[in-house]
């Protein structure tokens, strides 16, 4: 009764008593770092109060901001404020969080442009200890110059360390690690001083940095970015793939050798034996020539993966990771010749590297050939049955260190070493670990590998199948729910059909860019979309349309069209959909959340994408509900 009356005080005070509004703002901008920080400022009228944004429903109403969206910045995280007055108020019958004099209100933005403009409105209500004064609405605007852009780099961070890593792994293959000493000697014999020797293999390691950023370069230059995006989903690239990594594990296994054609190699070895830098050059392309056997599958997923980010940098970051790790051993054993005796000799510990390699190709190649299962949905390899052959993968690697069996090339062993015995146990442990993932359990170490867990026998797995039931049974038995969706989620895979019915309930759609090829769709789902609080907002704050960009099946035929913006032919699901994901929301890569509302594709919020920080991600979901209210 309280609260009634207190609201009908503040019809009648606004009838009886207009007067100007006692807050006046102001909106102001500064550069903090690689960031923008918008800060709205109010000066209000001695004796009057404005509430804070943080108040309990059944009281004054509260400030709220509402930030346009724009392509220009990103916002990072809510609006934040002063400390606040507490005091409890009778007339309402709670504590309230109010300012009085003035009051500073701010968010930091991630711009994304140099010159921008961050407009909005806001709401707010004053009081004193008389009256009330009604909501009211005001816009404000901030011109931002010469903000400071993201680095062109940023993010490719990932790509260079697993560059580097791939490179490390194969220092240590049969193939290279013998040549490190023989090539240091000859460079150090062949020079007349220590520095000479130190300065040619400087430039060996550089010769063979430049080799290897050329071929990143090479590739992006004959594909693009965008297309080689596009292959990391094709099922007969990916067939192609499976077939290649099979036939090096068979050969790191010792079935047979693969080399280059024999001119090539000593078409190069000629050249380096021409002398001065130009020998030198061709040195280094002699040692990428031979050690392709063992290089080859590491280059080749490592530019995969690379130029599946849609960075045109990528492929040529990884790359220089890779080269990075090979080249640095060369100058350093050449500077300091005596690190040489160090090295541990030559022998059949370089073939167990070599057919433990073996092993994580062939695992592997799996996904290659999962990724071409799904995307034709097949449903030959599906979740159960790719963890299987993974666990019986683990525990074949485990039994091999322990020496249960050789390879072919192995030496006999008389003794299992420290190390070797170490890497036994890490196997045997991710086969225990990855057992009860064929049953349902979740996987989240290898989350992004295996199909999800709605592409499996047991449809759905062991989390979704406890909450599908309850989870449809929020939804109208009428709505065409889609076939594919994550962790039991009920979903759309249509977007006209997902757009219909969010208007039948009212909710704000959002929309899932995702694919079958995606891994890191499949990490978003299996490490935040599994959290509780973040399955119950997508389940009942939102309508859910996932889009699988690499679907194949076929359009209808009169479906079918050719792009007036793109140029391309939009044959199957998945172009229909990589289409609207780029025109749109110009973007290309997976996956991509939106949150829209009915009238038309402007995000009621910033777009996000990968970011496995659970509590970043229920943040953006609320404010893109709270948005659509």
């Amino acid at each position: 009764m309280k609260r009634i009356l207190a609201l009908l005080a503040v019809i009648v005070t606004t009838v009886l008593y207009a007067q100007p509004q006692p807050v006046k703002w102001s909106t102001s901008n500064t550069i903090e770092e690689d960031k923008v920080r918008v800060v709205i400022h109010a000066d209000i009228e001695s004796g009057w109060h404005l509430y804070s944004q943080n108040l309990e429903d059944g009281g004054p109403i509260p400030t709220s901001f509402y930030l346009d969206t724009s392509s220009a910045f990103v916002s990072m995280g809510k609006w934040s404020e002063g400390e606040a007055h507490v005091e409890f108020d009778p007339n309402f019958d709670m504590d309230l969080a109010y300012f009085s004099e003035s009051a500073d209100f701010s968010i930091l933005l991630k711009p994304s442009q140099s010159d921008f403009v961050v407009k909005g409105e806001l709401e707010f209500m004053v009081c004193n200890d008389e009256m009330c004064l009604p909501p009211t609405y005001v816009d404000f605007r901030t011109e931002v110059l010469d903000a400071p852009l993201p680095s062109p780099w940023e993010g490719l961070g990932t790509t260079f360390w697993l560059g580097f890593l791939g490179g490390f792994a194969a220092l240590i293959m049969p193939c290279i690690f013998p040549m490190i000493p023989l090539t240091v000697s000859f460079f150090t014999k062949q020079s007349k001083t220590r520095s000479q020797g130190i300065f040619k293999a400087s430039i060996y390691g550089v010769s063979i940095i430049v080799i290897y950023v050329g071929l990143g370069l090479l590739v992006t230059l004959l594909f693009g970015a965008d297309s080689l995006n596009k292959m990391a989903t094709n099922p007969w690239f990916n067939l192609a793939f499976f077939a290649l990594f099979v036939v090096f594990a068979a050969s790191f296994f010792g079935a047979f050798e693969i080399t280059l054609p024999s001119s090539w190699v000593n078409k190069a070895d000629d050249a380096s034996n021409k002398g001065g830098m130009l020998g030198i050059f061709f040195m280094a392309f002699t040692l990428s020539l031979v050690s392709f056997s063992c290089t080859g599958p590491i280059i080749g997923s490592l530019l995969v993966k690379a130029a599946s980010g849609g960075s045109l940098l990528g492929p040529a970051v990884g790359m220089f990771g890779f080269a990075f790790a090979l080249a640095i051993p060369f100058t350093l054993f050449a500077a300091f010749p005596g690190w040489l005796n160090s090295l541990p000799s030559s022998g059949g510990w370089l073939n167990t590297v070599k057919v433990t390699l073996g092993f994580l190709e062939l695992a592997f190649a799996l996904k290659f050939l999962s990724t071409a299962d799904m995307v034709m949905q097949t449903h030959f390899l599906e979740r159960e049955l790719f963890l299987a052959i993974w666990v019986a993968i683990a525990f074949i690697t485990a039994f091999y260190l322990l020496g249960a069996f050789r390879m072919p090339l192995d030496s006999p062993a008389q003794s299992i070493g420290v190390s070797r015995l170490f890497f036994a146990i890490s196997f045997m442990i991710m086969g225990f670990y990855m057992l009860p993932g064929i049953f349902g359990a979740p996987v989240k170490l290898i989350a992004g590998f295996p199909p999800p867990e709605h592409y499996a026998e047991s449809k759905g797995g062991a989390y979704a199948s406890m909450v599908t039931a309850v989870a449809q049974g929020q939804h109208t038995a009428t709505a065409d729910l889609g076939e594919h969706c994550p962790n039991g989620l009920p979903c759309f895979n249509d977007f006209e059909k997902g757009l219909a019915y969010a208007k039948e309930v009212n909710k704000p759609i959002m929309i899932d860019f995702t694919g079958w090829g995606c891994v890191n769709c499949r990490k978003m789902e299996e490490n935040v979309w599994v959290d509780e609080r973040v399955h119950q907002r997508l389940r009942d704050n939102v309508v859910l349309i996932s889009l699988y960009v690499d679907a194949r099946p076929d359009l209808p035929e009169e479906q079918q069209y050719t792009s007036e913006i793109t140029g391309r032919k939009i044959k199957n699901i998945g172009n229909k959909w990589s289409e609207f994901q780029e025109v749109n929301f110009k973007e290309v890569s997976q996956p991509l959340y939106v949150i829209l509302g009915h009238d038309d594709l402007t995000p009621l919020v910033e777009k996000t994408a990968y970011n496995l920080d659970v509590e970043s991600y229920i943040d953006w979901l609320d404010r893109g509900v709270e948005a659509f209210k």
